[in-house]
This record gives structure tokens, sequence and C-alpha cells, in this order.
């Protein structure tokens, strides 16, 4: 039965935190790019700026990894790099099917960076029948009465929603009940899933929201400073203290993720 759960809480392997789970891919993408340049080493704090991160930070999820640097050199960097991967689960080879080959899974089609990071998509996936047999990235499009069988023979675990929102639920349901446990949401709703299920969202609209929120902000305080930091006027009706928090129309700006 689906419980409304989007992620596990719980920590991963070896007790390392979820938060230092989510900030491995950084320091993964910045290891990789220092690898590319043949770099040998690199301290904390180096890779901290690099990652985004500060470096008691890092020190501190590294800690988990086991690996501490040494002093005076740094971290190795082919090592952390394998180090990582490994945490990460990408030493091996991970399946992935993309249902809802619009303009949005087609892009995902045909992004090369699945391949370089241990992903491999095995098949595209789509409810329009004119869409079967097209190939996409070079992979012909399935049509979803075929799922099923597609996630057993390929093994899937991890699958790819980029549909309309109203077939999200019920794609999701599909995948679940064929096996996969872990999936990628692109699709702009939440998603319900049983225990042991992971969901990832990616909402590229909440993300614009968040930051046209920062520019509103952003465009207020210049205004302000360019009348000598005189509080601006309220609105009417909208105590003075209170106006930071609202909106254009005396809203408080709905920017925040569910």
């Amino acid at each position: 039965m689906a419980t409304g759960r989007t992620h596990r809480p719980a920590t991963r392997s070896r007790g390392i935190p979820e938060a230092t789970v989510a900030r491995l891919p950084l320091y993964l993408r910045a290891l990789t790019a220092l690898s590319e340049r043949s770099v040998p080493t690199v301290s904390s704090e180096e890779l901290a700026a690099a990652a985004g991160v500060n470096s008691a930070k890092l020190r501190k999820d590294f800690s988990y990894l086991g690996s501490y640097g040494t002093r005076g050199v740094g971290y190795d960097v082919e090592y952390l790099v394998y180090q990582i991967s490994r945490e990460l689960g990408l030493t091996q080879d991970w399946p992935v099917v993309i249902v809802g080959i619009g303009n949005l899974g087609a892009a995902l089609a045909n992004y090369g960076g699945f391949a370089s990071r241990g992903f491999r998509v095995a098949a595209l996936i789509d409810a329009d029948p004119a869409m079967a047999g097209k190939p996409v990235a070079g992979i012909p499009v399935q049509h979803t009465d075929d799922l099923e069988k597609i996630i057993k023979d390929n093994g899937v675990s991890i699958g790819v929603i980029a549909t309309p929102a109203g077939a999200a639920q019920q794609v999701c349901d599909r995948l679940v009940a064929a096996g996969v446990t872990s999936i990628l949401n692109f699709a702009p709703t939440v998603l319900s899933v049983p225990d042991g299920v992971d969901v990832r969202k990616v909402d590229l609209s909440i993300e614009l929201q968040i930051l046209a929120f920062h520019e509103q902000r952003k465009a207020g305080e210049e205004t302000t400073a360019g009348e000598g930091a005189l509080p601006a006027a309220a609105p009417r009706g909208v105590a003075a203290d209170d106006s930071a928090d609202q909106g254009p129309d005396g809203d408080v700006p709905a920017v925040m993720p569910a």
C-alpha cells in the first residue's frame, strides 16, 4: 500500500548520513575534473571550494568513508574518485528506463553523461503508439504495454519518469509493481510509493520560482539602498514590519517545495 513517503530517511551503509550521501556526487564531480587535469592530490580547502561546501563539513563527510587525507599533502584524487564511486554504487553498470519520451524524455535520452557515470539507458518507453519503434538517441521507443516485460528482461531497478503529471502516479505504480525500487521523477507532481522505494524529485518550475523569489528580494534591497536606506512604503493595509515577508500582491510567495 502506498504511504506517501517519497524518500527513505534511514542512513546508508556504514552509517553514512543522508546529508553526506547527497554531497558525495558534488565531491565526485569536482574530483573527476581534477583527475581529468591529472592533478594528483588536493587539499580539503581546495576540494571544498570546488564542491561548494566548507572544508570542515568535507572532512567530516570523508571521515564516514574512512578517508582522512595526509597532513601537508591532502587527499589522493584517484583514490577518492574510486572510493566515492564505490560508495555510490557507480563501479557497476546500472540499467535505467525512461518513461515518457516527449521533449524532456528525449533530451534525457540524448544526455551523454549517463554512460560515463555508471548508468546505461536500457529502454525508452512511451504511451503513444505512434512513437513505438521510433529511434531516439539510437534506442527504439517501446510502448508502455510492454513495460513490465522490459523491466524484467533488462533487470532494471531504476526508473525515470518524464510523463505529464496526470500519468505519473500510474506509471510509478507499474514500475514499482514490476520491481523498480528507485525512481527519478521529473513530472510536476508528488508520487506516493511503498516502503523500500526511493524517489528523487526534480521540479524545474520550483527551482525557477525560488530564483524568482531571490531576484525579487535583491531588487527590493537595491531599491531601499537607492532611497538612502529609508524603509520602503508598505502596501496599503500592510504593516511596514511585515512587508518584507509579503509577495507583490501582499501574499507570501509560494516558492518552497512541498
